[in-house]
């Protein structure tokens, strides 16, 4: 725990000289905060888990009383469809892919200014996320209900979701959920300063949100709060204030 905590402070304090070194160190200069999340997420899974204590059953009330009951346990239950349960694993596979193309896609194309706000967005996303785990840790539904046994559980993109999950969650980390934060941020970043690209992010980001409640990862509300820290993550970037046009943009790459 200790080592995760000082490797993110070492990070951040090398980062801006980092940017002034050769391609890979200004890479892990710009990247830095996006790369840390990975082991971040894993120590608060251990700390939550060491605690012992989540708020499911709160959440499963509210769920209730906005949604008339509880979508996780019941949609995979009531439409076990093989195609539908593979499209929306697909999608909910789809996360990394997000994760990585959508900073990645105008750094490669040197647009460094994208890649910064891009970066900035999607970090500002995880740790929001971060903060609300911490303090008010859900397991969620994968934790809470029995496993459905059925058709739409034994098409291969859900089996493989399950042993990706089961190997690497963090446990009380469902609450909101930030793989519906991240990926609708990521997703529309791209459609800001790559369109092209994020014309094929976007649908993924749109699965990915229904496939977190159809697979039992997230409650619905775990996905509506997503969303919403989406949108608050947003509004300065869609109004312009965190994005410059692409010529500042390219202007900016040429002087790095």
């Amino acid at each position: 725990m200790a080592l995760v905590y000082t490797v993110t402070a070492s990070a951040a304090l090398l980062a801006p000289r980092a940017r002034e070194g050769g391609a890979f160190a200004r890479f892990l200069g710009e990247f830095y905060p996006l790369l840390l999340t990975v082991g971040l997420y894993t120590a608060i899974g251990v700390l939550n888990r060491a605690a012992g204590s989540s708020h499911d059953l709160t959440i499963q009330r509210w769920e209730a009383a906005v949604f008339g009951g509880q979508p996780a346990h019941d949609w995979i239950r009531a439409q076990p469809w093989p195609w539908l349960s593979a499209v929306l694993h697909v999608g909910y596979l789809s996360y990394y892919a997000l994760l990585a193309s959508a900073p990645l896609g105008p750094w490669l194309r040197g647009d460094v200014g994208g890649a910064r706000r891009t970066v900035l967005a999607m970090s500002v996303a995880f740790y929001l996320c971060y903060a609300v785990f911490l303090t008010f840790p859900v397991a969620g539904p994968h934790y809470s209900f029995p496993p459905a046994e059925n058709a739409a559980t034994a098409v291969a993109p859900a089996r493989l979701t399950y042993r990706l999950l089961d190997a690497g969650a963090a446990w009380g980390t469902a609450f909101p959920s930030s793989h519906v934060a991240v990926s609708l941020v990521a997703a529309a970043c791209a459609l800001r300063f790559r369109r092209g690209l994020g014309l094929v992010l976007a649908p993924l980001a749109i699965l990915l949100t229904l496939g977190t409640v159809y697979g039992q990862f997230h409650y619905a509300l775990d996905a509506l709060a997503g969303a919403l820290v989406a949108a608050a993550v947003l509004a300065p970037v869609l109004r312009g204030n965190m994005a410059g046009p692409s010529a500042g943009a390219r202007r900016e790459s040429q002087e790095t």
